[in-house]
């Protein structure tokens, strides 16, 4: 069939070609929207600025087509072959390329949004400053295609093949990169805000000055990757492989990165406000300083020498416990978690307390993000029982003697960072405003008080990030108690409260030398 005779026949309503022969033909600029030319050989076929909106050219050969500026939106492309094709600028929008190959075709600028490109081939494309927003490409391969400056906000790569191409500066925001193969890929300066690269492989990958904010990339392997002045705040990095991985100046302010692999790492220059140390493994991790400042800004700075940076990453976490001395009853279980469900509405406590329960005690076991929280936490989370009173005196008198000290030894330096007395008198003030409001409006912890487990003798041991401990509370009682405790009366209790007033407060060598193993990480 002849371009003369197609255009006559499609001009009188036939629309159906398949498996037409037409390769090498001059059809450049022809209006065949809604054509099928499924099956068609137009290898070679020129069809430069050609409308085919809605055209059938499922399993059709377009090898060396020229199809630049092609109009070709909602088009079904399904399982054809456009090796090497040009169509550069062409309009694929919502168009359908299921199993598509696209071996080294050129779309420079070309418009995929909503395309359906899942198990294309697209090895070696050319689709600089295309536009691929919300694109499925599920399962694609895009080795070593060049997507630099490339828009793939919200697109579908989970599990599409990525080794080696050049996706620099590309817009990939809030996309789907799960378990994606990305080794060896150049992603610098991309904008990675929001995407989920959980499970993906970017073994060696170029991530510098990229924008990885939010993005999930838990159980990610990053092993020799270069993460430059990247940021990653508030990212999820949770059991991430960064082994030999360069992250210099790198930001990882509120990151979560617990079971993070960090061996061989670089981070010197590192931004950690608010950054969790705990559960990393860190053995042969470079690191000569890290920024503390809430801006980023290298206000305050924490240098290293020798070890220094192996013990400040390889913390125990900041825990407060509660231990009474009675076994815990089912209603007071029931009580005491309606009781912190309030107070986390109050103070945010991010996770319940764990509790261990045994024949004659019980432990609450408290883990919160810093160790400048642990005095503040405390004071609030002992409100539901009788101790509450003794234990917030212990450390107002505690936080008290902490100031003292600092005011008047200013020269010696006792503590690794002033901000970390500005942060804790800040937080304690805080939870003496919450204790106050928690106790007038939460009926859930005037519940639980009045129950006898509650008015149990309690010891309260704070332990920092350098596992140095301090009772902050140890009842006189706690101990010398009948185990048969339903034999005492509530009044029985409050006598023993009276007597709990006379607590042993902590001598200042011991709290100054718990303090002095904080760690500043910001709150």
């Amino acid at each position: 069939m002849t371009v003369d005779e197609l255009l006559e026949q499609y001009a009188a309503g036939v629309l159906n070609f398949n498996g037409v022969d037409l390769s090498e033909a001059n059809l450049s600029g022809a209006k065949l929207s809604g054509i099928n030319l499924s099956d068609a050989n137009l290898s070679i076929v020129n069809l430069s600025g050609a409308n085919l909106s809605e055209a059938n050219l499922s399993n059709a050969l377009l090898n060396v087509a020229r199809l630049s500026g092609a109009n070709l939106c909602s088009a079904i492309l399904n399982n054809a072959s456009l090796n090497v094709a040009n169509l550069i600028r062409a309009d694929l929008s919502r168009a359908q390329l299921k199993g598509t190959s696209l071996i080294r075709a050129e779309l420079i600028r070309a418009d995929l949004s909503r395309a359906d490109l899942s198990e294309a081939d697209l090895t070696g494309a050319d689709l600089r400053e295309a536009t691929l927003r919300q694109a499925n490409l599920r399962h694609a391969n895009l080795s070593e295609a060049v997507l630099k400056g490339a828009s793939l906000t919200g697109a579908n790569l989970e599990m599409a093949n990525l080794h080696a191409s050049d996706l620099s500066r590309c817009d990939i925001s809030g996309a789907n990169l799960r378990d994606a193969e990305l080794r060896q890929a150049n992603l610098s300066r991309a904008n990675l805000s929001g995407a989920d690269l959980s499970g993906a492989n970017l073994r060696w990958a170029d991530l510098s000055g990229a924008n990885l904010r939010w993005a999930d990339l838990s159980g990610a392997k990053l092993s020799g990757a270069t993460l430059i002045g990247a940021d990653l705040s508030n990212a999820n990095l949770t059991n991430t492989i960064f082994i030999h991985a360069d992250l210099t100046q790198a930001k990882l302010i509120r990151a979560e990165w617990v079971g993070a692999d960090l061996t061989g790492a670089t981070l010197t220059g590192a931004k950690l406000y608010a950054t969790s140390r705990f559960g990393l493994k860190t053995e042969g991790m470079i690191c000569e300083w890290v920024d503390l400042s809430p801006a980023g800004d290298r206000s305050i700075i924490q240098k290293f020498h020798s070890q220094d940076s192996r013990d400040f990453f390889n913390e125990t976490p900041p825990t407060i416990r509660i231990i009474v001395d009675a076994p815990i009853e089912h209603e007071a279980n029931f009580a005491l978690a309606g009781a912190y469900y309030q107070i986390a509405q109050e103070w945010g406590l991010k996770q319940p307390p764990s509790m261990e329960s045994g024949p004659r005690r019980t432990v609450f076991t408290f883990h919160v993000n810093s160790d400048e929280a642990l005095f503040p936490t405390a004071y609030i989370v002992i409100l539901p029982f009788l101790d509450a009173v003794s234990t917030q005196k212990n450390i107002s008198r505690m936080v008290e003697m902490i100031n003292n000290e600092v005011i008047a030894n200013q020269n010696l330096k006792l503590l690794k960072s002033t901000q970390i007395v500005k942060q804790l008198n800040t937080l304690i003030e805080q939870a003496m405003s919450q204790a106050t409001t928690i106790k007038q409006m939460k009926k859930n912890i005037e519940v639980a008080a009045k129950l006898n487990f509650c008015k149990a003798p309690t010891q309260i041991i704070l332990t920092n990030s350098s596992a140095h401990t301090l009772i902050a509370h140890d009842n006189p009682q706690f101990g010398k108690r009948f185990i048969n405790r339903s034999a005492f009366k509530a009044s029985a209790y409050d006598d023993i409260s009276n007597e709990a007033t006379k607590y042993i407060l902590p001598s200042l060598n011991m709290v100054m030398d718990f303090v002095k193993g904080f760690h500043y990480i910001g709150h």
